[in-house]
């Protein structure tokens, strides 16, 4: 049966929400969440919209891929679908050829699952392997302990308090209270949280989100930062020791976290709250 390349638009985004949901497991390698897109939701649902791709046979979808940026497209597959050969030559044509519309001439990457077919179909395209990335993980069977700072979940009238310590965070951030609305708006905030951390002396200090995929499945911890005045004094650890627990009561079976393997810092902070190193990943990227 044809495969078919889809833009599903604000109506389908459930359905592709729901695709990743599904096919979120422990035992699979890191892959794109329902809080990536919750993530992007940031910028509003029809931008969301336009930067998803699905792959679909038989009216069922197979792939969905995040555009997490122009040159950037996030992939996954279906469990069952990582191995089938016309699937994967579909994707590899689709991503190759600009007149599809899924990536541009010039530059571009390409995150997909490592097992995935793909993986090998397009290095005979020329296409190399990119910096390696860190999947860390932590099981959430047994209760988190205590961060050991105050934490506080963050709704509407809160929202001035998490772009901040964002924007304090990431330098170049666009985050800003209005996108928090945009964001909390959006269907896969109905399974997450946003938590902020303060010191001693009220200030916050780190702030994170977290996104369930439903119970009994891996959640996404997507994004946290530490404000730079703030840096130095373990609130990095205790901001994703709280974000554990979040996931912990929203029924998640693990908190899983991606990070540059040349960012050490961060790759230590996980580790040190109780997260296990994963084998690293990486992109795949084809020269312009």
């Amino acid at each position: 049966m044809t495969i078919v390349l889809g833009r599903p638009g604000v109506d389908g985004l459930g359905e592709a929400v729901g695709a990743l949901r599904e096919w979120q497991d422990d035992g699979a390698p890191m892959q794109l969440h329902p809080g990536d897109l919750g993530w992007f939701w940031r910028f509003g649902a029809a931008a969301t919209a336009a930067a998803v791709r699905t792959w679909s046979r038989d009216g069922r979808i197979l792939a969905v891929g995040l555009l997490d940026g122009p040159e950037l497209l996030r992939l996954t597959i279906a469990p069952d679908a990582q191995r089938d050969e016309a699937l994967a030559r579909q994707l590899a044509e689709d991503v190759i050829d600009p007149e599809r519309g899924v990536l541009p001439q010039g530059k571009v990457h390409l995150e997909a699952p490592m097992t995935a077919l793909l993986q090998n179909l397009l290095p005979e395209d020329g296409w190399k392997a990119d910096e390696p990335w860190t999947p860390l993980r932590r099981d959430l069977a047994e209760p988190v302990e205590d961060p050991g700072v105050r934490i506080e979940v963050i709704g509407p009238q809160q929202a001035h308090v998490r772009a901040a310590v964002q924007q304090a965070a990431f330098d170049n951030s666009s985050f800003t209270d209005e996108r928090w609305r945009a964001m909390a708006a959006g269907l896969p905030y109905a399974e997450a949280r946003c938590l902020v951390a303060y010191d001693d002396r009220g200030d916050a200090v780190a702030a994170v989100t977290v996104w369930s995929a439903g119970p009994g499945k891996p959640g996404l911890i997507e994004p946290l930062g530490v404000h730079r005045d703030h840096l130095g004094h373990g609130h990095g650890k205790a901001i994703t020791i709280a974000a554990a627990a979040a996931l912990r009561e929203l029924g998640s079976s693990s908190a899983i976290v991606c990070t540059p393997t040349s960012n050490a810092g961060a790759v230590a902070t996980y580790r040190s709250a109780g997260f296990r190193q994963l084998p690293e990943t990486r992109d795949l990227y084809r020269e312009a």
